[in-house]
């Protein structure tokens, strides 16, 4: 059985790699503007999905992993900032606040799809601009949504984290992931 994660994403690989199947990559052409209304957790379910379509059509036969992830305050997503003044905006809007991340995972194969959704509350600490600044100078999380990296100094801005699955945050639940490939015939331990 062959198997290719839908995305480029050095965190999503270094995630899939725990789980010891052998897989390749591939980018998914993917337009990832929300649609108009569209809430958080629906965003990061729809991307997922298309982006293990997008891959599966090009490679009938394998099994592909498309996942994604939406920041979500108070309802609205916060994608990821791409430089450091939005880095900065994000996280001042998020301080002393909590902040839903949706992990969403499809594994799809020639018109089956199998689906999960993660949803991890983070909660963060009042943070002064000084600590923010700070902080998007040392890690520059510019490609993470919510502008924060967990697996690094980003868990010190967090007061808590209420998840099932420590792994969602990083962008790629392997809890879910790995139940969802057992149910698709692969052997994980």
């Amino acid at each position: 059985m062959s198997l290719i994660l839908a995305s480029t994403s050095v965190y999503r690989r270094e995630l899939l790699e725990r789980l010891r199947l052998p897989f390749e990559t591939a980018r998914p052409d993917v337009d990832e503007t929300p649609g108009q209304g569209e809430a958080p957790s629906a965003l990061s379910q729809r991307l997922a999905h298309a982006k293990a379509r997008a891959i599966a059509e090009q490679a009938p036969g394998h099994w592909v992993i498309g996942s994604d992830q939406a920041a979500d305050l108070d309802g609205q997503p916060l994608g990821k900032p791409g430089n450091r003044e939005n880095a900065i905006a994000q996280l001042r809007a998020m301080s002393g606040r909590q902040v839903q991340f949706h992990t969403a995972v499809c594994v799809s194969h020639d018109g089956r799809d199998l689906t999960a959704l993660d949803t991890t509350t983070v909660t963060l600490r009042i943070l002064t601009d000084d600590e923010i600044a700070r902080y998007v100078d040392a890690e520059q999380p510019f490609d993470c949504a919510g502008s924060f990296k967990c697996e690094g100094l980003g868990v010190a801005l967090f007061e808590a984290i209420d998840t099932r699955d420590p792994t969602a945050l990083i962008g790629l639940p392997l809890i879910a992931t790995a139940a969802l490939l057992r149910q698709a015939g692969f052997r994980l331990p």
